[in-house]
């Protein structure tokens, strides 16, 4: 009995919140990985752009709100989601068109990039805190969980609760769903297919007939749709603040390079390595030693390797082992 206790207070608060922080992860992981592996640089400006989409979702959510539209038990977040994607998309083309477009043109070298996209960071880090501000906006609504702890202990007769919250089930579902359409995408249709030619060979694919520019906007265009699902889930699971979202760009740039920089595959495992090592270091482990040790053996301290505080340290120091030892990542992306 000790044992599944013990069992149930690590689901609670390390399995179930990994996985759902992974998945986010790795939605935004696959949205620097795209437009790496395409367009041939690290966008910094790849959490404002989550921050943006989410924002307009926000906003959106707000006016349904307000109208009594709701879905029932899901958030309402959902149905302004779609809403959310396009302001995103419509800012990234825009973007693209005045700012990138000039130094593609001109083949300016990936460390060029890197610098505008962090003016372009800025510059939307700014509009976002402008439109919404700076503080804590909450949006969810719907039911909260879909087991609580009262509910588990009932069911089961066990002293430790599990409670599975209903935004962190939306999140592993629909980073599934938005994953697995992204693959069929990229391996099973013309245009899926000329973005892989183009990232492998960019002088073969032209040669072959493949239009730069459209392979371009697709990009653009799957990037804000990733960007905007991650930002949202996020903000549902946590909080949308703006700031949160510049923070995040650490763990997600750390995803896509354990991962392996280029390789969608890579982002979405690099996403789960960072979220599990994240959580389980920073979590204070008394609570399931207690249960799992013989008394004599019991700890008396919280047995927490890290605080939360620095919880973005335990993404950089991982960041920082595989740059050093394996600069490819685990799924031999391009070398950073």
């Amino acid at each position: 009995m000790d044992f599944l206790n013990g069992l149930v207070a690590l689901s609670n608060f390390v399995l179930i919140p990994a996985m759902a922080y992974g998945s986010q992860l790795a939605l935004g992981a696959l949205g620097v990985t795209l437009i790496y592996g395409i367009l041939r640089f690290s966008n910094f400006a790849h959490g404002d752009t989550m921050a943006f989409g989410a924002m307009v979702t926000v906003l959106v959510t707000w006016l349904f709100q307000s109208m009594g539209i709701s879905l029932g038990p899901l958030p309402t977040a959902l149905l302004a989601l779609p809403f959310g994607i396009l302001g995103t998309m419509a800012l990234v083309l825009l973007t693209d068109r005045m700012v990138y477009k000039f130094y593609r043109d001109q083949k300016a070298k990936p460390v060029i990039l890197v610098i505008v996209s962090m003016g372009v960071m800025f510059i939307m880090n700014g509009l976002v805190r402008f439109i919404i501000g700076p503080n804590d906006q909450k949006f969810a609504d719907g039911e909260r969980f879909i087991i609580s702890v009262r509910e588990f202990k009932a069911m089961t007769g066990l002293r430790e609760g599990l409670a599975i919250k209903t935004t962190q089930g939306l999140t592993v579902v629909t980073a599934v769903i938005v994953v697995a359409l992204l693959f069929w995408f990229l391996n099973r249709t013309r245009t899926g297919k000329s973005m892989r030619a183009y990232s492998d060979n960019e002088d073969l694919a032209l040669l072959s007939g493949i239009n730069p520019e459209r392979v371009v906007m697709y990009t653009w265009l799957i990037v804000a749709a990733l960007a905007t699902v991650a930002g949202v889930l996020y903000g549902l699971d946590k909080t949308f603040k703006p700031f949160t979202y510049f923070q995040l760009l650490l763990p997600i740039f750390a995803s896509a390079i354990v991962g392996g920089l280029g390789n969608p595959l890579g982002a979405i495992a690099g996403g789960f390595v960072i979220a599990f090592s994240e959580v389980t270091i920073t979590y204070a482990w008394k609570k399931v030693l207690v249960y799992w040790m013989p008394e004599s053996l019991e700890p008396s301290g919280l047995v927490q390797l890290m605080s939360t505080d620095y919880k973005f340290a335990v993404s950089f120091v991982i960041l920082i082992i595989v740059l050093l030892f394996k600069p490819t990542g685990l799924f031999q992306g391009k070398s950073v």
